[in-house]
């Protein structure tokens, strides 16, 4: 005989994610009520903990609001919204003084007058990035994880795998029929059954979307899980054509998602072909501090021009104790695999590092679905535009996570519904998991080959033909057999790159992150590609 369902638990918030975004909207919720925050592998296994290089703040004399809101807009190509802009680096500095706070150990200045010590990167007009060493993302992981275990009102609760968001079809009985958002399904990973989460917030900062790619710096959860659950619960989204491509990612046959931060180039790291011949001359004044999505196409093109499987990004000239001084995590890394970056030049190569489009959000984080808030990399907030300038993913997350739960706070309480528990009663299990297997490769490979750096019309409409097919294969697949985290992931992961090759063919032009040789000029007009559930799709 079957197991009964487990009892819904009931929250007055529950988070989706144990990030930067998460956690800083959960610290701040937690003060109200009681909060769930799910995680779908450990607490510190997304992607803040991998962030490097730093938070962008205004936080030097030298340094203006305006300016930090303009370099924005430029890397952005023109397509952010302003205001939005302007609201996250007006609320930087405080962001960064809740950090310090929590006990985030950043670098400190160097003369009495500097409070802590400021890096840059490519795209910055000031040294305006935070830091704790080359590490920043794990201190402010653990500093945020440390809080959250302290409070008690937050319910810590790994390895639970959002399945998808409880909406007004899965209340039970009529009191409760307008569209909203009261919880979501999750898989308990280790006990392979379903659970309920219900409550009147629910939080979606789940991350992005760049392991749809063969190659990303991304740890494996960042698989686009908040933006497919909230696609299929009615939300629009928006510019999932502008994938950012971290320009230096090493080149290793036993590592693929080792990044080498922005920083490494801002302190002047130089990149060079492998006769040692500088390049980046060829493509842009700024050298090695143009923007993201500008160096990774000069090192694609310079690649295909000479057929090489990398460049070389050399710091052997900044000195050995600069070097380990600045980098300490990056260099004891690079030992370990046989390369001292001190004496030899690191071989890297672009990868997919970030998803600049996402679910689309307001000032308060609010999606199309009452009771749905989302934060972070899982939002197009109108930050990061067509492309997002170094170190203001954090920075994102924590003042985005701030608004989120001060949106929620001033929300009347309301009585959570009766939820349907999850019907498992027509599947079973698989003795196919090889079908997850390969069509997770497929898809990857189909994505980087045709999707990535330079587009084409027809390498995209290769793309959605593939992308098609397999999202028909993965759908018979999970009508069929009971649910695992595997399948969790690619069914989100072929659903956001369907989303993502749809925003693509839509763009005629080449703007930010998205280059097409098709297009190759730029509008006039900024305009957002906003792709909506509820209308129906081209043939």
């Amino acid at each position: 005989m079957a197991k009964p369902p487990p009892e819904a638990r009931l929250f007055d918030a529950i988070v989706i994610g144990s990030g930067a975004a998460g956690l800083t909207a959960a610290l701040h919720l937690a003060e109200h009520g009681r909060v769930a925050v799910l995680a779908k592998g450990g607490l510190a296994d997304g992607s803040t903990a991998w962030a490097q290089g730093g938070i962008a703040a205004v936080l030097d004399a030298g340094d203006t609001v305006e300016a930090h809101v303009e370099d924005t807009m430029v890397a952005g190509a023109g397509l952010n919204y302003r205001a939005t802009v302007e609201y996250v680096a007006a609320n930087a500095s405080a962001a960064i003084d809740r950090l310090a706070a929590l006990g985030v150990p950043f670098n400190p200045g160097e003369t009495v007058s500097e409070r802590w010590h400021l890096t840059r990167e490519g795209g910055h007009s000031h040294r305006r990035i935070v830091h704790v060493d080359d590490a920043t993302g794990w201190a402010v992981s653990q500093a945020l994880i440390r809080a959250a275990q302290a409070h008690p009102n937050i319910s810590l609760i790994p390895h639970m795998a959002a399945l998808d968001l409880i909406t007004h079809r899965h209340v039970i009985g009529t009191r409760f029929p307008d569209r909203r958002c009261h919880g979501v399904y999750a898989l308990d990973v280790k006990k392979r059954r379903v659970v309920r989460f219900v409550a009147p917030a629910t939080v979606l900062a789940t991350g992005g979307a760049s392991r749809v790619y063969l190659y990303s710096t991304n740890p494996d959860g960042a698989t686009g899980d908040g933006i497919a659950m909230a696609w299929r619960a009615g939300c629009r989204v928006s510019n999932m054509e502008f994938n950012q491509f971290h320009p230096t990612c090493l080149f290793h046959p036993q590592v693929r998602n080792f990044l080498i931060t922005e920083a490494a180039r801002g302190e002047g790291g130089q990149l060079k072909l492998p006769d040692g011949t500088r390049f980046m001359q060829r493509y842009d004044d700024r050298l090695e501090l143009a923007p993201r999505d500008v160096v990774a196409r000069a090192i694609d093109a310079e690649m295909k021009r000479l057929g090489l499987a990398h460049v070389l990004l050399d710091l052997t000239h900044l000195g050995a104790d600069f070097v380990r001084g600045h980098f300490p995590t990056i260099h004891a890394r690079l030992l370990e695999l046989g390369i001292d970056c001190t004496q030899v030049p690191i071989p890297v190569v672009p990868a997919a590092h970030y998803s600049c489009g996402g679910v689309m959000v307001d000032l308060d984080g609010r999606t199309d679905l009452a009771g749905l808030w989302a934060a972070g990399e899982v939002t197009q907030s109108g930050l990061h535009g067509a492309n997002r300038l170094a170190s203001n993913s954090l920075l994102e997350c924590l003042v985005f996570g701030q608004a989120v739960a001060d949106d929620i706070v001033a929300q009347p309480v309301l009585e959570p519904p009766p939820v349907k528990p999850w019907d498992e009663s027509r599947v079973t299990d698989s003795d196919e998991n090889v079908v997850i297997a390969h069509n997770w490769d497929e898809l990857r490979r189909t994505m980087w080959d045709y999707v990535g750096i330079v587009r084409t019309d027809k390498r995209l409409e290769r793309a959605a033909h593939r992308v098609m097919n397999l999202r028909r294969e993965v759908q018979d697949y999970y009508g069929n057999f009971r649910i695992t985290a595997d399948l969790i992931e690619l069914r989100n992961l072929v659903t956001v790159a369907d989303l993502i090759v749809r925003s693509a063919r839509m763009r005629h032009e080449s703007r930010g992150l998205h280059f097409s040789t098709d297009y190759p000029g730029i509008l006039a007009e900024a305009v957002d590609s906003v792709l909506d559930p509820e209308t129906p799709r081209e043939t």
